[in-house]
C-alpha cells in the first residue's frame, strides 16, 4: 500500500487540488446565490443585461 502511495503520490496531490478548487468554485456559487448576487456577471442588475428578460421568470401581477 505504502509503495503504491509512493508511485502516485503525483496524481493523488493533482487530483486533491482540483477536487479543492471545483469545491471552492462550488460553495463559492451557492454563497453567492444566498446572498442574492446574479451568479452571471451582472452584478445582480439585469437592466442592462441582454438575457435579463430570458434568464429570471416574471411573475404577472393581476
Amino acid at each position: 500500500m505504502l509503495q503504491w502511495l509512493e508511485e502516485n503520490i503525483g496524481t493523488i496531490l493533482i487530483s486533491l487540488f482540483l477536487l479543492a478548487a471545483v469545491v471552492a468554485i462550488i460553495i463559492n456559487l451557492i454563497s453567492k446565490k444566498r446572498r442574492g448576487e446574479s451568479a452571471c456577471g451582472c452584478g445582480g442588475s439585469c437592466a442592462g443585461c441582454p438575457m435579463g428578460c430570458n434568464c429570471h421568470s416574471r411573475k404577472e401581477t393581476p
